[in-house]
């Protein structure tokens, strides 16, 4: 036995005699209003707005479909990558084949990289912050945030969160799932930075741009 063996032994021995503690309470560190889902479309629009990102709201998946296929004309991008989904076939439908390529596990960063923009899909979005959290179960789709020039978010109105702790029970919901594995990757707005002269500087880190479609 171990030094450290023995002291967890004795520590178990002292609990052992005394009644248990219940836990505290969680604090409620945000408090939550709980507004209807127009109130945190707004306030999601506004704040990605405040940090250069492009909120674009969409009554229908069909008005989806056409907002994605005019980015790709206007920016122009030849092709876009996508990462396979139900939200995002669904908003790639309208696409001709040769106009998007599906990004799978085989494919290289050097690869992901040359992508002019990217399609992926929310699983929450923060209305306080603008964030949208995408969970990311393999380094394919985690690049896939970061390394492509342009990313395009496809989130549903449904999905709005009050904040962080509203979205806990879904978050911990998927966590649960033990075939699943990765991490969530919170998206703020385009990549950006600052040097020392305070100016600054969008894409250095990440995407220079990133378009949210918003599906009523």
């Amino acid at each position: 036995m171990t030094s450290r063996d023995a002291i967890l032994q004795r520590i178990r021995i002292h609990q052992a005699g005394r009644p248990a503690v219940p836990a505290p309470p969680v604090p409620e560190v945000w408090p939550r209003e709980a507004p209807d889902k127009e109130v945190l479309a707004k306030r999601f629009v506004e704040e990605l707005k405040a940090i250069f990102g492009e909120p674009v709201r969409c009554r229908s998946m069909a008005e989806a479909q056409q907002q994605l296929a005019g980015l790709m004309e206007s920016a122009p991008w030849p092709v876009v990558g996508a990462l396979d989904g139900p939200l995002v076939r669904e908003a790639a439908a309208a696409l001709p084949p040769e106009r998007i390529q599906w990004v799978g596990p085989d494919w290289t960063p050097e690869r992901i990289a040359q992508l002019p923009a990217g399609l992926i899909a929310a699983d929450v979005l923060l209305a306080d912050t603008g964030s949208c959290m995408i969970a990311c179960g393999a380094t394919h789709e985690r690049l896939m945030c970061y390394l492509p020039p342009a990313c395009v978010v496809v989130g549903r109105v449904a999905q709005l969160a009050e904040h962080l702790p509203a979205a806990w029970t879904t978050i911990a919901g998927r966590c649960r799932q033990e075939a699943l594995r990765g991490e969530f990757v919170l998206v703020t707005g385009p990549s950006r930075t600052a040097d020392i002269e305070k100016i600054l500087i969008l894409g250095v880190h990440g995407p220079k741009r990133l378009v949210a479609l918003l599906v009523e």
